[in-house]
């Protein structure tokens, strides 16, 4: 014997069975921010007061790139997640909620594109 309504499976209300990667997405993006974010607060420290020239040779450095290039996707993916998770919380409209959830994945993709072209603009000496 079935609880759900035949109107259910019309409206496609059910289960997306994507609940539990999106959450596991959010705790592990969450657990890399974590030495992603120490590793760039200690790198702005250790260029404030440094000269033009020494902060484009220590982004420049491979292992000071990647670690960058890593935060970048790292951060806005979090970031990309918890905005969606907020919209599909708090928006009821379904069509400003279908507008916010592309201009949320679209202001995302920005971000991350003009962060990652200026690390390998900078890396790869442009």
């Amino acid at each position: 014997m079935s609880m759900h309504t035949p109107l259910k499976n019309v409206r496609h209300l059910g289960s997306a069975k994507h609940g539990t990667e999106h959450f596991w997405q959010q705790r592990l993006t969450a657990l890399a921010n974590v030495p992603l974010t120490i590793a760039f607060v200690v790198l702005v420290i250790a260029l404030s007061n440094s000269s033009h020239a020494d902060f484009i040779s220590v982004i420049g450095s491979p292992l000071v790139a990647v670690v960058l290039i890593a935060a970048i996707l790292s951060v806005v993916w979090h970031m990309k997640l918890g905005m969606q998770i907020v919209i599909e919380d708090y928006v009821h409209s379904e069509g400003s909620k279908v507008l916010l959830l592309i201009a949320n994945s679209f202001f995302c993709a920005a971000i991350a594109l003009m962060a990652l072209f200026a690390v390998l603009k900078i890396s790869l000496g442009g």
